[in-house]
């Protein structure tokens, strides 16, 4: 019995990207992995970090969630200052999971709670004492730092 075979379809030749644009493109991202790995087992220290500038405020909290997009955030007495629901917590549960992520490499559990710090002009940041591990909020969008700038806001006991 003859088997058939499947014609082969060909882009045209016009809509190909040149060899020498891939290349080009391998090269480049072989040259900054290069450099990363050069600075990272030398130990080299980042240099172009945003200012540290005066700490405003600060509150303890404690962030739960899950992979849904749900997430809890608890004050430093076990008080729920906010509770959000799967289509609005994504960003919380995600930073929440980065934090478990982060502890788990180290052996230590999640009791500790994680400093929400707003400090000169504005920057806001998420700091997590136990394990060094810091993000500036500001990176991650408007709408995600006005999330977690909101949190400050809530009365505190």
């Amino acid at each position: 019995m003859a088997t058939q075979t499947q014609p082969r379809i060909h882009a045209r030749e016009e809509e190909l990207v040149p060899r020498i644009m891939v290349r080009i493109m391998f090269g480049l991202v072989f040259t900054v992995l290069v450099i990363v790995s050069v600075a990272t087992f030398t130990g080299r220290e980042p240099q172009n970090q945003p200012p540290k500038g005066a700490l405003l405020t600060e509150r303890a909290i404690f962030l739960s969630g899950n992979a849904s997009g749900e997430a809890l955030v608890l004050d430093a007495n076990g008080t729920v200052i906010a509770d959000f629901p799967a289509d609005k917590g994504g960003f919380v549960a995600g930073i929440e999971r980065v934090i478990a992520r982060e502890r788990g490499l180290r052996g230590l559990d999640m009791s500790q709670p994680v400093l929400l710090q707003l400090r000169e002009g504005n920057r806001l940041s998420l700091t997590d004492p136990a394990t060094g591990w810091s993000a500036e909020l500001m990176g991650f969008g408007a709408t995600n730092s006005r999330t977690f700038a909101r949190l400050l806001d809530q009365p505190k006991p």
